[in-house]
């Protein structure tokens, strides 16, 4: 996958539409930031220093508008304003646009402005509006939470994959999956490729296809950062480089470009640590906390961080009550401002942790036999015995198909399918087999009275004495002396 391709994936937001509305009293074009319980509008200017406090909403028609009917149901003298859907990318620019056609009217400009109106179809009645009121509201809490529903997901595609929907919830990464982020951990996943199954770890993402099914996304473990080719058509400097190696976070915005549009994207950039995937995040996605750990940020250091730069505090004060000062920065990826303590060595570390993760995971994680040997599909009574360790016999067919034998088992520890042909099996088998008889007999005289006294090498299977000598060697026993040995 190429990474224009997996950043694209990661930027879900360009699917969103911000709502402006025009009072008619005041004639000033505003930006729709929330409504109350008692039908009051919040709203704030349409500037890009407020973009992060925009309403958004899924652009998808049958959606906005029945978001936008149920909205403008719940708004208290709704005949007071006009409503304008704009794109999220260019919501302040178009916010201007209408702004002017506004002050200054024109028969053009009244094109512009009916061609970005939003309308609410009347409702049949008062007891029907209720209705669709309380399952929109419902629809739209959900959605303005969640991307997806669980009964979305291919669970058989999860289960091939090694996964199932209670493991998930047990190790709780279904939750961000349907939020339509990635998970925040790596996941031990299994590819089953016929002969042999592929093993490794990777951070999964939920997305959706172009048919418009749910389909799941792999995002495997890359070796090093990709920062040598240009990255939606920017090119990364020297020192671009060595902030994203350093701390994970190139400390700038960019203006990366849509392949499709041209639309210019201004972003920050930052490095998946898990996969050392290539992340960018919209600046106007990029939402600043009020206060950090005690400490009240002012514009000009909010400013600081929604340029993605790093930003040095001090005063701090941690969970256990002690003060403390740190350098922190928005991450890209994780979409939140992270503390930069000493990442001096922060790749070696972080590809340590990799290790350690898969180790564990491979640990913890049971393995699946694989129902598939060599194109041999085991039949049910054969798989069972298979999955549970017992060594069980395929009738094979080489590349030439022609056939063969041979015994196989699996290896719940490993993962692995061990192949014997008949005369391995045997030979490593029946040399055992004939040594835990013969020590049963000669040995362990408590599961074989008959022959415990017997002097004499007994031949295999032999479970009485074969003749006068060796009856009288069983049962004329020498007593046993009590004396000390000197």
């Amino acid at each position: 996958m190429s990474e224009e391709t997996t950043t694209k994936q990661e930027m879900p937001e360009q699917l969103s539409d911000i709502l402006l509305v025009l009072d008619k009293e005041k004639m000033k074009i505003q930006a729709v930031k929330s409504i109350d319980e008692n039908g009051k509008m919040e709203t704030v200017d349409p500037t890009k220093k407020n973009q992060n406090q925009f309403m958004r909403v899924d652009k998808s028609g049958d959606f906005f508008s029945n978001f936008f009917s149920n909205f403008f149901s719940q708004l208290k003298n709704p005949t007071n304003f006009t409503f304008f859907k704009v794109p999220a990318p260019v919501a302040a620019e178009k916010a201007q646009e209408l702004q002017k056609h506004v002050d200054k009217p024109t028969p053009q400009g009244e094109k512009v402005l009916k061609e970005y109106e939003m309308k609410a179809e009347p409702q049949p009645d008062k007891k029907q509006e209720n209705q669709n009121n309380m399952a929109t509201a419902q629809t739209t809490t959900e959605a303005s939470e969640y991307r997806y529903k669980p009964e979305q997901i291919d669970w058989d595609t999860m289960k091939n994959l090694g996964l199932s929907k209670e493991y998930l919830e047990k190790r709780n990464l279904l939750n961000p999956l349907l939020r339509g982020y990635k998970t925040n951990e790596l996941l031990p996943i299994g590819i089953n490729l016929g002969g042999s199954i592929l093993r490794t770890d990777a951070r999964l993402s939920l997305q959706q296809g172009e048919d418009g099914n749910v389909i799941v996304a792999i995002h495997g473990i890359k070796k090093e950062p990709n920062l040598h080719f240009e990255f939606f058509s920017h090119k990364f400097t020297d020192e671009d480089k060595k902030n994203l190696l350093e701390t994970g976070n190139m400390g700038r915005v960019v203006n990366l470009v849509n392949s499709k549009t041209g639309e210019l994207m201004p972003s920050i950039i930052s490095i998946d640590r898990l996969t050392n995937d290539v992340i960018a995040l919209r600046t106007e996605f990029i939402k600043i906390p009020d206060e950090i750990k005690g400490v009240k940020l002012n514009e000009e250091q909010k400013q600081t961080l929604m340029e993605g730069k790093p930003l040095y505090l001090e005063g701090m004060i941690s969970t256990k009550g002690t003060e403390f000062s740190a350098t922190v920065q928005f991450n890209a990826d994780k979409r939140y401002v992270e503390f930069l303590f000493d990442r001096s060595n922060n790749n070696q570390q972080a590809q340590t942790n990799q290790q350690n993760t898969q180790q564990n995971n491979q640990q913890s994680q049971p393995q699946e036999a694989p129902r598939t040997f060599r194109g041999k599909e085991l039949d049910d009574e054969q798989y069972n015995k298979f999955k549970a360790g017992q060594t069980i016999y395929v009738e094979l067919k080489d590349k030439k198909d022609q056939p063969y034998k041979g015994y196989i088992t699996f290896d719940k520890d490993t993962g692995k399918t061990n192949f014997e042909f008949p005369g391995q099996y045997k030979a490593r088998v029946e040399p055992a087999e004939t040594h835990k008889t013969q020590t049963a007999v000669n040995s362990e005289g408590k599961t074989n009275e008959a022959t415990k006294n017997v002097q004499e090498p007994l031949k295999s299977g032999q479970r009485r004495p074969k003749n006068e000598k060796q009856q009288e060697q069983q049962y004329n026993k020498p007593a046993k002396s009590k004396g000390r040995k000197i």
